[in-house]
């Protein structure tokens, strides 16, 4: 399927500030996206690397940030 990657990047993104939480090393994210996005989003900065049996997966302050702005614009 073709479709901007770029747009979805930023969907997924946005949507990861819905489930970001802190514990005792820092920010996390449940990490329930295409592996795809995720492993660009790792390739971005914006989250730890996803491949791990974990749930979640740690956000950068970047990541953080970029998603709690593309949060505001796309779903406020």
């Amino acid at each position: 399927m073709n479709y901007d990657r770029k747009k979805v990047d930023e969907a997924v993104l946005a949507l990861l500030h819905l489930t970001t939480f802190q514990d005792d090393s820092g920010f996390r994210t449940w990490k329930g996206h295409d592996w795809e996005v995720l492993n660009r989003l790792h390739e971005d900065g914006y989250i730890a690397n996803p491949k791990s049996k974990s749930r979640s997966v740690e956000i950068s302050d970047e990541g953080r940030q970029r998603s709690s702005e593309l949060f505001e614009r796309h779903f406020k």
